[in-house]
């Protein structure tokens, strides 16, 4: 524990330099009687300090009573009271992405840090929170009731006074990827035949009776065989590929005859390894390559997404389309499926007009947003682009590339550098969440916790300012 002396000394080094003193240390033995846990002390001192924070920053420009209204978080007034308000169950949603904490380590912050407990609207005094996975309740629950147009309605009508240049908008697309592990079709073929091993097993044992007979304990030890290897042959690929599709059809067709024993959870997963069956029958014996490929068993709602990018060039996670209106990141349209986002142009600036309610003058894009309708589009509607221009060369071209330029740098440098610092800084590397809605969810404070916290500097600089 350490103590910082009040008066603040300074001491000026024989070179003329002003040194700031060293704090006087007291170990935490000498101050047991001074040191009191109590929010009321100071507390306009403390407010100061916590406004004057990026944690404060953030919790200015947050529209808290819209937001809680808008999904209609509500205290419960008959049965048992929850822990949590409605302002800590939307705190814990932000906090999450700021800090990029598991949820048991952010209860762990929330029972110790007193700023965090005053972001939230709560204080715990002596108590702690022992329940860690009320965070992944709080996520399920808001998730049921995300509406993202109706929210970013809101958290732009609230930013208005600190967005500038509302005419000009960038636009882009990105893929947020999912924590899965890298997809095969030896892997995922595998990984449904242990599925339906582990159910016979339970369905015999209920009904008393001896497991049908198969080879899996030989084949288990060749996948894991084929695993270890480092050059993985197409011959031995071949192989567990066609046995695993014989053994997965050898045991769906014993658990769809005892279908009724098999929970809820389990008959949609025999219902997805179904359709998996389905496909990679299709590819190894008759080559027709599957639509709607599922890749992974617990996340059938994933798709590979192919970027074309020298590092990666498919990802696995959520496709999303970005408007940037003033440096400020709003989805236009998110979805696990692939999309040609060079059709999503109009629809940008529609959605950036519905938003800011100011006519689009300027639209940055990419190359692949430069096809003929667009260009049509944006003449018609006499907006600016950065698009290559065709035909002859017009007398004012030297103007049109300055500005053209100056549209390019913009999205290059304020666009894709969001993508990076979304997924380094606000926990959107891989999306851990379980489920297509909690990934949503994920995703949309993600984005809008690092939209604030730039918001929140905004009005922090004009209080300065106006000061």
């Amino acid at each position: 524990m350490q103590k910082q002396n009040p008066e603040n000394e300074h001491k000026v080094s024989k070179s003329g330099f002003l040194i700031k003193s060293a704090m006087k240390i007291q170990s935490f033995s000498g101050i047991q009687r001074e040191f009191q846990f109590s929010l009321i002390d100071d507390l306009e001192l403390f407010k100061n300090r916590f406004y004057r924070s990026d944690l404060g920053k953030l919790y200015t420009a947050i529209p808290w009573k819209k937001l809680i209204s808008d999904l209609g978080i509500r205290e419960k007034k008959l049965g048992r009271c929850f822990n949590f308000p409605p302002q800590a169950r939307l705190a814990l949603m932000f906090l999450k992405n700021y800090s990029g904490l598991s949820d048991r380590k952010l209860i762990e912050q929330l029972n110790g840090n007193i700023e965090w407990q005053f972001f939230s609207g709560i204080y715990l005094g002596h108590n702690r929170i022992e329940n860690y996975k009320i965070v992944s309740q709080i996520r399920s629950e808001l998730s049921e009731k995300l509406d993202i147009d109706k929210l970013q309605k809101t958290l732009y009508d609230y930013w208005r006074p600190f967005i500038e240049e509302p005419e000009k908008i960038t636009m882009d697309a990105t893929c947020y990827e999912s924590e899965v592990r890298y997809p095969t079709d030896v892997k995922l073929l595998w990984e449904s035949v242990e599925w339906c091993h582990n159910r016979m097993q339970k369905v015999s044992r209920a009904l008393g009776e001896r497991q049908i007979r198969s080879k899996y304990i030989k084949w288990s030890k060749r996948y894991i065989g084929y695993s270890k290897m480092r050059r993985k042959t197409n011959k031995k690929k071949h192989a567990l590929r066609r046995s695993s599709l014989l053994l997965i059809k050898k045991y769906m067709d014993f658990l769809f005859l005892h279908y009724t024993l098999l929970s809820e959870r389990d008959r949609v997963m025999l219902d997805t390894i179904k359709k998996v069956y389905s496909q990679q029958y299709a590819w190894f014996h008759k080559g027709i390559k599957p639509k709607n490929r599922i890749i992974s068993l617990h996340k059938a709602y994933l798709r590979p997404i192919v970027r074309g990018k020298e590092t990666k060039s498919v990802e696995f996670g959520a496709k999303v389309n970005k408007i940037q209106i003033g440096g400020i990141s709003f989805i236009e349209r998110l979805s696990f499926n692939a999309f040609n986002e060079g059709t999503r142009f109009k629809s940008s600036v529609y959605f950036a007009q519905s938003l800011s309610h100011r006519k689009t003058r300027v639209a940055g894009a990419d190359t692949i947003y430069a096809t003929n309708a667009n260009r049509r589009f944006a003449s018609s509607e006499n907006i600016k682009t950065d698009f290559k221009p065709k035909g002859p060369k017009r007398k004012d071209r030297k103007q049109q590339d300055k500005l053209k330029g100056l549209i390019r740098k913009e999205r290059a440098t304020r666009l894709e550098g969001s993508f990076g610092k979304d997924k380094e800084h606000y926990h959107l590397r891989k999306i851990k969440a379980r489920t297509k809605a909690n990934e949503k969810l994920w995703i949309f404070f993600g984005i809008h916790t690092s939209n604030a916290i730039e918001i929140g500097r905004k009005m922090l600089g004009q209080k300065q300012i106006a000061a």
